[in-house]
């Protein structure tokens, strides 16, 4: 089958489809419920398992080589995730109302802090792997360090958005592992979260939980019951449908974002082709994404100055946000490479083991150090992003904190703010695989350790100390 336009969006509609049946697994599933497995990775292993890697190596395959779905339809959803990464990072800041630095520090300082220190440890941990371990006895690629922090802290979207990087840089197989990192991440986390939270409701870890068992039936299976849909409002119109639609505008201002991304980002290969020497080349294989939310911060800056109409609802932006997420996990996971996972099985199991085990340490011995107060319930939602995506750090806190009763979900949310610029999808990330190679492992390892020890210092003598001079 040729890729013609027609098979492009009928791979959309297919893809949307898997989503659907996603779904309605999970609503009569009660391990997936109980778990808060989400509808797009049970919709992305469905895809893996009735396609090429799972079914069409068994032999059966219905049309050529992709199990039930055409080869080239395969091939399309391969390229979704590097287009996508780019609409969720320009939907990052479009909509807000930018506080002042000094409430955000106050506020969400320790989560700061925190966050910050479990991202730079993972380069740490990750590049000290590589350089003791993955290398010498693998034969690995010595930016296979950097997987540990692009796969659980960047998430599903940065891991499969790095696919041109990777390949930039000679590691074609980084992108399948990364993804597939990603994916043990969003696993470990909502069964070690929902454990963890349960242990601390027990234990007395918790300032405000005391029956984690009292989920409603209607919140695990994550339907909205029909009275109470009036209370979910999925965003505002600002915009008559007569002349445009509010979804248009949004789609239209996410475009911009973007293009103003593209703009800088060659300006900065330009400048770094100009000036610096040709063997160092980061900038050139840096991917468009972290540079798409640079872009909507500007084009948000810019409405909130010189519009004075209000024409950007962060509900809409939102809802399309995860749209793009939904699609892009479903699409980075059928498509995963099982033969490269296999390939580097035992490297792969000794990062995926390593990453979960620094962020359990962290959680658990450096977190109570550091915030100032209601520390389980702050910190089990930077643990959520450190294993999986921002959205997993909510639910987390939302479990913790049914009626937001803590400063965590404020706090987490301005953390986003100071944290996703540099790492966790921000430029660090994105530069990362690009900058072991060009400088070596060492020297970065030393460099990220001296960072991670900066934010560890910060935490235990500002905020630790604040801790103990309040109690």
């Amino acid at each position: 089958m040729a890729l013609t336009p027609e098979v492009a969006g009928f791979s959309l509609i297919i893809l949307g489809i898997l989503l659907l049946i996603g779904k309605w697994i999970r609503v009569f599933t009660p391990l997936f419920q109980n778990f808060f497995i989400p509808s797009s990775m049970i919709a992305g292993l469905l895809g893996l398992l009735i396609g090429p890697e799972v079914l069409g190596r068994l032999g059966i395959n219905l049309f050529d080589s992709g199990g039930l779905f055409p080869e080239v339809m395969v091939e399309i959803w391969s390229t979704l995730p590097g287009l996508l990464i780019n609409v969720i990072f320009a939907s990052l800041f479009l909509g807000m109302t930018f506080p002042s630095v000094k409430k955000m520090w106050e506020i969400s300082g320790p989560q700061i802090t925190f966050a910050h220190f479990i991202s730079w440890g993972m380069y740490v941990v990750g590049i000290t792997l590589a350089l003791l371990v993955l290398t010498p006895f693998f034969g690995m690629n010595p930016a296979a360090g950097a997987l540990l922090e692009i796969s659980f802290v960047g998430g599903h979207g940065t891991a499969a958005g790095l696919a041109g990087t990777f390949e930039g840089v000679g590691f074609e197989e980084g992108r399948h592992l990364a993804v597939g990192l990603a994916t043990i991440g969003v696993l470990s986390v909502v069964f070690l979260g929902m454990g963890l939270i349960n242990w601390g409701a027990r234990k007395g870890k918790t300032a405000i939980l005391e029956n984690p068992g009292d989920i409603s039936e209607e919140k695990k299976r994550g339907i909205i019951a029909e009275e109470n849909q009036e209370d979910e409002p999925a965003g505002r119109k600002t915009t008559r449908s007569e002349f445009i639609e509010t979804l248009t505008v949004h789609l239209g201002y996410i475009g911009v974002a973007i293009a103003v991304g593209y703009v800088l980002l060659e300006g900065i290969i330009l400048i770094e082709e100009a000036l610096w020497i040709e063997q160092i080349e980061i900038f050139t294989h840096l991917p468009l994404f972290p540079l798409a939310m640079i872009g909507a911060v500007i084009v948000q800056l810019f409405l909130s100055k010189f519009v004075k109409y209000n024409v950007v609802d962060r509900g809409v932006v939102n809802r399309i946000q995860g749209l793009a997420l939904d699609l892009l996990i479903a699409s980075a996971i059928a498509t995963l490479s099982l033969a490269v996972i296999g390939e580097h099985f035992i490297p792969f199991l000794l990062m995926a083991v390593t990453a979960i085990a620094w962020n359990l340490f962290a959680f658990l011995f450096i977190a109570p150090k550091i915030m100032t107060d209601h520390w389980f319930e702050r910190a089990i939602g930077d643990l959520g992003q450190a294993m999986g995506m921002s959205a997993a750090g909510l639910l987390l806190i939302k479990l913790a904190d049914p009626n937001t009763k803590s400063p965590a979900k404020e706090g987490f949310s301005y953390k986003q703010l100071m944290l996703d610029i540099f790492v966790g999808g921000g430029f660090v990330t994105a530069a990362s695989v690009p900058l072991i190679i060009a400088v070596g492992p060492v020297p970065s390892l030393i460099v990220a350790a001296i960072i991670m020890t900066g934010w560890l210092l910060l935490g235990l003598f500002y905020f630790g100390k604040k801790k103990k001079d309040e109690a």
